[in-house]
């Protein structure tokens, strides 16, 4: 079975543990009913997320998230179609960027138009294999 994989950033509007906690409780509650995994990487200056699931859900809950205030300057990363979910008991899994690879100056700099999109799926397979 095709598995459809998307993952974008976005700068944070007003983050702070309140407005994330309720990002994650929005996630988990939405995800869940539309068979939809993955993880959010986050800190002050940047979201960056991981959806997988069902190719119609996966672009629906983006399009919701394209419109939800909480986030600024959204661009699309990746989407492509892969056969096994990364994060296949996580309806959402966040990361406090604990294992975060880029520094600030870094993703201001704009590294995501750099580095290979391979990059970006191995950050989140190594958070996959931290909770595994």
């Amino acid at each position: 079975m095709n598995i459809y994989r998307l993952v974008y950033k976005s700068k944070p509007f007003g983050y702070d543990q309140a407005i994330l906690n309720g990002i994650l409780s929005d996630a988990i509650n939405y995800n869940s009913k539309n068979n939809i995994t993955g993880a959010l990487i986050c800190r002050d200056d940047i979201y960056l997320q991981l959806l997988e699931g069902p190719e119609y859900e996966v672009n629906l809950t983006f399009e919701k998230i394209s419109n939800d205030d909480r986030h600024l300057e959204i661009e699309l990363l990746l989407e492509e179609y892969c056969n096994k979910r990364i994060f296949p008991g996580w309806n959402m899994k966040d990361d406090p960027a604990r294992t975060w690879f880029w520094n600030k100056e870094e993703i201001n700099s704009g590294i995501f138009n750099k580095i290979p999109k391979i990059k970006i799926i191995e950050v989140f397979e190594k958070i996959a294999n931290q909770i595994n």
